[in-house]
């Protein structure tokens, strides 16, 4: 039996436009007490990334500091009176509370919140809230819903806390977060393994659908009546910063251009694994892209989307027929056209194959680390 779950049709289903919501930042990147590399970061930037890489049509509202070092191809509010958002990611902190991280992530500079008044006067298809240094707050995402068709949630917007000493990402519960009462008027919440642990998913899913990420496994669909679980791609892990930024680019950038939400979430999940592979804000071989782009073509001509069935605008959860040989077409262009540098993140000191690694030559951060 096929289950399905009401979502608001976009009104703009020829452009698709897109509103992201979220900070730039810079990311510096350490492992043995050493600086491996400062990149640019921010789950706006990989989402962005991803997005010009589909060619998404999308609007961004990101707030930087006067010391913002690199260069955009969307521009930000600049702050004069407040610095960059700044993350320092340490890769072999194993303190017993942090054993099950990959990385232990300290907040060491932060910009200024993005206000409701801060979001342009339009109508978009879709809004996707990304913050992760606090810079959303309740009244925005409030903003949000009012202006966009269907709205996606990134969890660490809403549940992301620091220490107030050292900065420290700590993670609240959902309910004390001050936006719980807003899920039922979005669409999509994604979350991490772990984040996800901050939650009742079984009560929130009958909310809105919670897209649960789980790295090298995949990613697991929640709706109302069920779970479906969705393949994942082989990768080589070096730097999981972005993966989740870049699996929600993937997520969306797959329903904007039609597809089903089995069929994107494998979007989703290939950007994911070509992110990990790479230091910082990746790029994406060209030849891949288009392979992505001319399979994605291909698979929609086969299916539905959501927002284009005018007589139902229900979503169906379940798998679509060819729905594995779609993911087996992915993984065929992937294996065929990328390049990766094996090894662990302290074995990576020269630039890889994409060419756009952004080694340390001056600290964004002015501070001893």
């Amino acid at each position: 039996m096929v289950t399905t779950t009401t979502i608001p049709q976009p009104q703009n289903t020829q452009t698709q436009s897109v509103l992201i919501v979220g900070n730039y930042c810079h990311d510096v990147l350490l492992q043995g007490g050493a600086v491996v590399a400062d990149t640019l970061g921010g789950a706006a930037s990989f989402i962005s990334n991803v997005f010009s890489s589909l060619s998404v049509s999308f609007h961004l509202t990101s707030k930087v500091g006067f010391d913002f070092k690199y260069p955009v191809n969307h521009d930000p509010i600049v702050i004069p009176t407040s610095k960059t958002t700044v993350f320092h990611a340490y890769f072999d902190q194993g303190h017993a509370e942090n054993a099950h991280q990959d990385r232990v992530l300290k907040r060491v500079e932060v910009c200024d919140p993005i206000n409701s008044s801060d979001l342009p006067d339009k109508r978009f298809s879709f809004g996707m809230a990304v913050g992760v240094g606090g810079e959303i707050l309740p009244e925005t995402l409030e903003n949000m819903v009012e202006i966009c068709d269907a709205v996606f949630v990134d969890v660490q917007a809403l549940i992301r806390t620091f220490d107030k000493n050292d900065g420290t990402v700590k993670l609240v519960g959902l309910k004390e977060s001050g936006f719980y009462h807003l899920l039922p008027r979005v669409q999509f919440l994604k979350a991490s393994s772990d984040e996800a642990l901050f939650m009742d998913v079984d009560e929130v899913k009958q909310m809105c659908c919670v897209v649960v990420t789980h790295g090298k496994d995949g990613c697991e669909v929640h709706w109302k009546e069920g779970v479906m679980k969705i393949d994942p791609f082989v990768a080589n892990q070096i730097d999981p910063t972005g993966a989740g930024d870049s699996f929600l680019g993937g997520f969306v950038g797959g329903l904007v251009h039609g597809l089903v939400v089995s069929d994107a979430a494998l979007v989703g999940n290939l950007f994911g694994s070509l992110t990990v592979g790479q230091i910082g804000l990746p790029t994406f071989d060209s030849r891949l892209l288009q392979r992505i782009k001319d399979e994605v073509q291909r698979r929609k001509l086969h299916s539905t989307s959501w927002f284009e069935n005018e007589d139902d605008d229900s979503m169906s959860f379940t798998k679509p027929a060819g729905h594995e040989e779609f993911h087996a077409s992915l993984a065929s262009s992937k294996l065929g056209s990328t390049c990766s540098v094996p090894g662990s993140i302290e074995q990576v000191t020269r630039p890889q194959c994409n060419g756009q690694q952004k080694l340390l030559v001056d600290s964004v951060y002015d501070k001893p680390i």
